[in-house]
């Protein structure tokens, strides 16, 4: 079983600075697609950035804000959310496609809390 376990949420003012951290664990071959999504009360979930093969994509709301990165040795994504303002307060979601023995799957975290206050 593949775990996704994300960090780094809280509350923060308009105009500051998060990073946010997943880590994968558990028994699998190797990670392709990293990314983040969010999901605001009353609102679907959204993609907001993902990584792959050195290659990123960007939501247009957060071009020249927030920067995806990865360190595949520790298996893990970060999100580095600058200039925040009170339209970012979400729950932000860690999703990749993991190659395990099933084939290749997706999978989520749990969540975190990102509260951005005006």
């Amino acid at each position: 079983q593949v775990q996704l376990v994300e960090s780094g949420g809280a509350l923060v003012q308009a105009g500051g600075s998060l990073r946010l951290s997943c880590a994968a664990s558990g028994i699998f071959f190797s990670i392709n697609t990293m990314g983040w999504y969010r999901q605001a009360p009353g609102l679907q979930r959204e993609l907001v950035a993902t990584i792959s093969g050195g290659r990123t994509n960007y939501a247009d709301s957060v071009k020249g804000r927030f920067t995806i990165s990865r360190d595949n040795a520790k298996n893990a994504v970060y999100l580095q959310m600058n200039s925040l303002n009170p339209e970012d307060t979400a729950v932000y979601f860690c999703n990749s496609d993991v190659r395990t023995l099933s084939g290749l799957r997706t999978y989520w975290g749990q969540g975190t809390q990102v509260t951005v206050s005006s």
